[in-house]
Formats: structure tokens, sequence, C-alpha cells
């Protein structure tokens, strides 16, 4: 028997999630693995903060996850050790990633969505709820396999600095395309280009007029669209796309805290345009994982892959952390780190 600390979500959310929203739990957890089951017990290491848990913290009718419950435990991609196992998969002492609790330990029965860590010590650990694991599938899904790219096309990535859009825009930089990216702040917009090798980068916050800013950097139109925010932004592109212009739909956090949604007004133009225009999942590309590592993991070696995180200290920042993420406080991937390993 063990003590367990929690993080659970109080009550559904409705608008901004705030710290109060969630709330610290101590429980008893049993770390025994009953004979015959393929339950696996997991010291949780590093929890992830990421944009699609804002909508699992409504009551959600229809989406392709599930709402957290009330009173229980908030759940996410992580890192973790193995200290018990009753699936033949996975070892006492193996580091996985994978989707966990917001606790210390956590038991999983579901070990299929658990991947196992082969670790590089030349690689962070905390990579693998970053550029090593979902968001970097969701880049390398999303941009190779949906926008179906060619050098020297024009791309357009919004929320350009966070876990996925930083590494969207390298993956295009690499192929030799034209590569503009939008960030809410100056810092942001510096590290676009400084750092991350964008061609060009705005503050959609100092914009008045984001049809004006599209025109601007991209006089000839955009062939390609990584669409990360939604809202005022994706009608602003549609009427700048070119013909036969690709949009990849990873995300929309511009109307996750909203209590109704933007209209989107120019959707004339994907017949105009002939634009195709596709929303996505990682998990359907995750049969994709390993050859994904065989062509990312020599490029971060040879430095030419950049990965920024933004990593919060102990459990207790996890709550603020995940909020933060909704204003843009984050620059980079947001982690929390609850643990040594």
């Amino acid at each position: 028997m063990m003590n367990n600390k929690q993080i659970i979500l109080k009550h559904y959310v409705e608008g901004y999630p705030k710290e109060s929203d969630m709330e610290f739990k101590n429980s008893i957890i049993k770390l025994n693995v009953p004979e015959g089951s393929n339950v696996v017990v997991l010291k949780n290491l590093y929890l992830s903060c990421d944009p699609y848990m804002r909508n699992r913290m409504s009551k959600l009718e229809g989406s392709y996850v599930q709402s957290f419950t009330p009173s229980y435990p908030i759940t996410g991609y992580g890192v973790s050790k193995v200290l018990k196992s009753g699936d033949s998969n996975f070892q006492e002492g193996d580091l996985v990633w994978g989707m966990t609790g917001w606790e210390e330990y956590s038991i999983v029965t579901n070990t299929q969505s658990m991947f196992k860590i082969d670790h590089d010590k030349d690689v962070p650990l905390s990579y693998y709820i970053g550029i090593l694991g979902m968001p970097g599938m969701t880049a390398y899904a999303g941009f190779y396999e949906v926008c179906s790219p060619k050098k020297g096309e024009t791309v357009f990535v919004t929320a350009a600095s966070g876990a996925v859009g930083q590494l969207v825009g390298q993956f295009a930089k690499m192929l030799g395309c034209y590569v503009v990216g939008s960030a809410g702040s100056k810092h942001k917009v510096d590290m676009l280009k400084t750092k991350f090798g964008f061609d060009e980068a705005f503050n959609y916050k100092e914009e008045q007029d984001l049809d004006a800013a599209l025109k601007r950097y991209f006089p000839d139109g955009i062939d390609i669209y990584f669409e990360n925010v939604g809202g005022k932004m994706l009608d602003a592109v549609l009427v700048n796309m070119k013909l036969h212009g690709r949009i990849a739909v990873c995300g929309m956090i511009s109307q996750y805290n909203l209590d109704k949604t933007e209209g989107v007004h120019n959707l004339f133009c994907l017949i105009a345009k002939r634009i195709r225009m596709e929303g996505f999942l990682v998990f359907d590309y995750y049969h994709l994982y390993p050859k994904y590592l065989e062509m990312i993991m020599p490029q971060i070696k040879a430095g030419n892959i950049v990965y920024v995180e933004d990593i919060a200290e102990g459990f207790e920042s996890a709550p603020s952390a995940l909020v933060g993420l909704f204003s843009g406080l984050n620059v980079g991937k947001q982690v929390v780190k609850i643990s040594c390993e």
C-alpha cells in the first residue's frame, strides 16, 4: 500500500479553465498485480499538458475522446516507469510513454496505448511526450501524410511555437518549402525565425486585418495550411489559399473556451479553389511510429531539428501549467516533471 497524490477534476468547466477547477487528493494505491491479469503499475515521471485536454474538461457528446470524470484523476499522456507488470510485453523497470493518470502512481489495464521507450541517454526522457511522442507523431502525420507536401511550396502554420507547430515548420523547411508561422508574442515570433528557421513569422495579436497580413507574407497564396487555431484565422486563410491547396486540421484552440464557437464564412473557397481540407487524429497513424523514429532520431542527434520545452517542476505545478496553456503562457511544449527516473 502506498500513498498516492492525485489531481482530480472537481466539476465540468465552462469558459476558460481555472486552477480552482482542479484539486489535490491523497489516496491509497495497491502496487500488487493480480495473478493472471494484464495490469501494469506505473510510477509517473513526466506529465503532458495538451490543448485537447480542455475539451475533456467539459461534458462531451459524440467526440473522439471521452470527458474526464469529475472527482476522478485527470488523464493524459505521460512518461512512466513500470513498477509491476502482468503484461508480458512490459517488464519491471521498463520506461514507457502513453496515457496515464495525473497522479504519482497509476494502474493501467489497457496497455495498447503504451509504447516502450528504448531510451537513448543523448535524448531527454521528456521528449517522449513531445517530439518523440504524440505531438511529434501529430506533426509528422499531419504534414507528410495529410498535406502531401512538395518542395518549393508555401506553408503557413498557426500556433507555430507550440508542441506541434514548431515541428511542422521545421519539417517544411527540411523539404525546401517557404514557411511562415504565427504566434502570440514578440518572443515567440523571434524564436520562430531565429531558433526554428521559419522564413517569416508574425504576431497575430498585432494584426488588425488578418487577410492583409497573409497577403503580405503570401502574395501568391498558400499551398499548405496547418490549422491549429480556427475561427477568424481560418476564415482569412481560406481566401488566401492557392488552387488545389491543402489544409490539415489539427486543432482549433481559439474555440475551445467559447460558449458559442465562431462561424466560418469563406467556405465557398473550398469549392472555387478546389481545396482539400481534412481533419485528422494522430491515433490513426500510430502504426507509422517506428518509421517516424527512424526519420527523427538522426535529425535530433545531428542538430537539424530543434525542440523547445517549457518544463514546470513538481506535481503541484500541474494545474497552473495546464491552465496557462490556454492563455499562451507556455513557450514550446508544456511538460510537468513530477519525479526523477
